[in-house]
């Protein structure tokens, strides 16, 4: 019985270790991960008084409509220009290309960017910005629009998953500065996918 004891407590005070640390929400493992990196401080981009009380990023729920399959038209010979952003500097981009996809049977084209100095970068060399404004800005999702991070291809097709689309991070903080998406990259359909709108209260 003495032994009994010891353990039992053990039990209770593991469990009750196990209430206080609460999982990582997501439906995806991409949901998941942004969850848990604004949850830790040495990563977040809330601020603290928002990331106290943080459960979660609100997402709209995984659709497959939105996991396309885009022609990639490369445009190898466009020169690199001043990206404006949400503060005083610019961001030196050029266009990689055009991609072109269907969304419901209709036809979409966005531009897809290559940062100058992040392609200096270690692991960034291949790494491709794609931002992008639609009809749920403002309402359900960001109203600066969202971005979605993607790699150079070997080939001319690639595979666009609008459910990893973000926020810039000055959508949580304005001490960032974010690229401001082109007006060429508005896509005239709610793209009901990736994280929505972030409810500072």
């Amino acid at each position: 019985m003495k032994l009994f004891i010891p353990i039992l407590l053990s039990v209770i005070w593991l469990a009750g270790c196990a209430q206080g640390k609460r999982p990582i929400l997501g439906e995806t493992e991409f949901q998941k991960k942004l969850n848990s990196e604004y949850k830790d401080a040495t990563k977040s981009p809330l601020k603290d008084k928002d990331r106290k009380n943080f459960k979660g990023l609100d997402f709209f729920k995984f659709d497959s409509t939105y996991v396309v399959k885009a022609s990639l038209f490369r445009t190898p010979d466009t020169k690199w220009f001043n990206m404006k952003t949400t503060t005083n500097r610019v961001s030196e981009e050029r266009i990689f290309g055009v991609l072109s996809f269907e969304i419901e049977d209709e036809t979409f084209k966005l531009n897809i960017y290559q940062g100058k100095d992040l392609i200096k970068e270690k692991g960034f060399e291949d790494y491709l910005f794609l931002p992008f404004l639609d009809e749920t800005n403002g309402v359900e999702s960001y109203g600066g629009g969202r971005y979605i991070d993607t790699r150079i291809p070997e080939g001319d097709v690639m595979l666009i998953d609008f459910n990893k689309a973000y926020n810039p991070y000055c959508a949580y903080n304005e001490k960032y500065s974010c690229p401001i998406v082109p007006r060429e990259n508005y896509l005239k359909i709610k793209i009901k996918a990736g994280v929505k709108v972030f409810d500072k209260h």
